[in-house]
């Protein structure tokens, strides 16, 4: 896709029938943000992003983009993967133990710390890169909107999952039921705590 954009300007859509999104967002973070000068703000989720950036990295996941406090990610991009929800799931857990082990530092510190809530779902997806100016390599499609649902619809600490992505981990027992969840826009949807494993 670099090569596309160096020689043409721009690059061509991809779709990716087997991918797995997901969304990562700070507990309360508004109410948090208001106690904090901009600067500490700044350093405080840079410091969270930061770790973030470290662990997609070494598990070879996507990172899409921040939106606010809202991280975002996707495995099975750019390179295809059979098993795109095991891969985010271990992203997943990886996340909220890092971020203990972080937030007891902090703590210690006498800083600000955040929980994390999670949700991921498992689709098809377009990627692609849009504009003309600071590109940025994105997706598209149902799958994101649904991954975003399972993210509000999840708890400080806990990682929610769809019906697909939990049918894409093959029906593990660690994964409890929550039943149909009526989520905006996309009406009632299966979800899974996940619960260890």
């Amino acid at each position: 896709m670099a090569d596309e954009l160096k020689a043409s300007g721009k690059a061509k859509a991809r779709k990716f029938d087997d991918a797995t999104v997901m969304f990562a967002d700070f507990k309360n973070f508004t109410a948090a943000a208001e106690l904090l000068s901009p600067e500490d703000l700044v350093s405080t989720i840079d410091e969270y992003y930061k770790l973030f950036d470290q662990i997609v990295t070494q598990a070879g996941v996507e990172k899409i983009k921040t939106v606010g406090d809202c991280y975002i990610c996707v495995s099975g991009i750019p390179i295809p993967a059979h098993n795109s929800a095991e891969l985010m799931l271990d992203v997943a857990k990886t996340f909220l133990r890092e971020m203990e082990k972080l937030n007891t530092e902090r703590q210690r510190a006498s800083k600000v710390c955040f929980e994390l809530r999670i949700g991921m779902h498992t689709g098809p997806v377009i990627a692609g890169v849009v504009g003309t100016r600071k590109f940025a390599y994105d997706i598209w499609g149902d799958t994101v909107n649904t991954a975003a649902r399972m993210e509000q619809h999840s708890e400080a600490g806990k990682i929610n999952l769809s019906g697909a992505t939990f049918r894409h981990l093959g029906n593990p027992e660690y994964c409890s039921h929550r039943g149909k969840v009526s989520a905006k826009n996309k009406g009632e949807i299966d979800m899974y705590w996940f619960s260890g494993g």
